[in-house]
């Protein structure tokens, strides 16, 4: 194990609260306003947001081999259109996107959202908000009588013959096999749409940032809830429904999951929530996901619940000397292979190899996503290194196990990298284990 016991801790808590910041004297703190729009503040420009977003968009398009993109992701498909609906729908396949050069998207709906989109959603032509079906994911057979991928395979087909492009290939970013075979049929040559999209979604805007930190502030808020209610007897999954009921009173749009993790649930991490009772003396961490107009969070924090021993202290300190050192490394300009490479190896906390540990020591993007650019981690980065540039926003997160064989400390902070370092977004104390309702 990386870590062992004898650090010397004192149960009393130094009130470093706050990892000390990189920024220069004279330069604002990234802000996270109130939500609501308002005439005596700039706050999110949301015009400004739409505009960015669909420029890059083009941008990666006209980078590209492709004459278009037509995405289903969902998220490709907000960044390029603005638009969203329930997430209900979410993973059904039926809504898609066809991205052309120096043309408005074009977005086939589900149902009567596409009448709310011609209402509201006036940046993109009327025209251009069309009613689609595709058989939520097979449900419809595409065999069947119906012809749905057909039809809609021969639309796409006519819209990339009038822009001259039926010849060049068609990015893709997800698709099911039977639409691909389908376009395959109807003699359309495919691409990748997936990297151009996410190359164009790595850099954030001033306003993408500025979500991004009103999401974490929403997240601050939840873990004080947390701390107070962390006491004997409560269970997991008490804590996730009071973390979605108070991310939705705050104005969540999506939380898209909560992990509730105690005691001997610690290790190994199991990535969900149950019904145990917590207990006191429990270790218990927390990894809450949400997201505020589409922009995520992913924000980890570990706790004492009464009290904490010193091996669980001491699995946190280990946990936070490699959260610093990697938070350390990161700045404009460096190789992700340069963080990597302060992550500690698999074998430092018990795994066999990278593969098997992936996901406890490592960074990824954030943004409509809850996973983009960059991934940083022992696996990937250093066959694979990417350059860290200012704009990027990612989380990063670590792990350690403690010597007593059930308790684990969990840290996660969000950062943006900017022109001098990192901003930290995640604000809630974690330079020491947090002991809530310490008796």
């Amino acid at each position: 194990m990386g870590h062992g016991h004898g650090h010397g801790h004192s149960h009393k808590p130094s009130r470093m609260f706050e990892r000390p910041s990189q920024r220069p004297p004279g330069v604002r703190p990234l802000g996270a306003p109130g939500q609501v729009g308002v005439d005596y503040e700039h706050r999110v420009d949301f015009d400004r947001l739409r505009r960015y977003r669909l420029e890059r968009a083009q941008a990666a398009l006209e980078a590209s081999e492709c004459g278009a993109f037509l995405l289903f992701d969902f998220y490709n498909i907000r960044y390029v259109t603005q638009t969203w609906i329930g997430g209900a729908l979410g993973d059904k396949m039926i809504r898609y996107a066809l991205l052309m050069r120096g043309q408005a998207p074009i977005l086939w709906d589900f149902g009567s959202a596409v009448r709310h989109h011609r209402l509201y959603s006036d940046w993109m032509p009327e025209d251009h908000h069309r009613p689609g079906f595709l058989g939520f994911k097979g449900a419809v057979a595409p065999e069947g009588g119906a012809g749905l991928m057909v039809d809609a395979v021969a639309e796409i087909k006519s819209l990339l013959t009038e822009q001259g492009v039926s010849d060049a290939p068609l990015g893709i970013d997800i698709v099911e096999p039977t639409f691909l075979f389908e376009l395959e049929r109807q003699g359309i040559r495919i691409a990748d749409a997936q990297q151009p999209m996410l190359d164009a979604r790595v850099i954030k805007n001033q306003d993408e940032i500025m979500l991004l930190n009103q999401a974490a502030a929403m997240v601050d808020g939840v873990y004080q809830d947390i701390v107070d209610a962390l006491r004997p007897g409560v269970r997991e999954n008490e804590i996730v429904a009071l973390a979605n009921a108070r991310l939705y009173e705050y104005g969540s749009d999506q939380v898209e999951a909560v992990n509730s993790i105690s005691g001997e649930r610690c290790n190994p991490h199991p990535h969900n929530f149950t019904d145990r009772i917590i207990r006191p003396g429990d270790q218990a961490f927390f990894d809450i996901i949400h997201s505020f107009n589409g922009y995520r969070t992913c924000y980890y924090r570990t706790f004492g619940v009464g009290w904490a021993t010193e091996p669980q202290r001491d699995a946190y300190q280990q946990a936070r000397e490699w959260m610093d050192a990697a938070l350390d490394a990161i700045r404009p300009g460096v190789g992700s292979d340069q963080v990597a490479a302060v992550l500690p190896r698999a074998e430092d906390f018990g795994f066999a190899n990278e593969l098997a540990a992936f996901g406890l020591q490592f960074a990824h993007g954030l943004g409509l996503g809850l996973h983009e650019r960059p991934i940083i981690s022992r696996l990937n980065s250093f066959k694979d290194p990417v350059e860290i540039r200012s704009g990027m926003v990612f989380a990063m997160e670590t792990y350690c196990p403690a010597t007593d064989g059930v308790s684990a400390a969990r840290i996660e902070e969000e950062v943006v990298v900017t022109d001098y370092g990192i901003e930290v977004l995640t604000r809630f104390p974690a330079q020491e284990l947090f002991i809530a309702n310490e008796y």
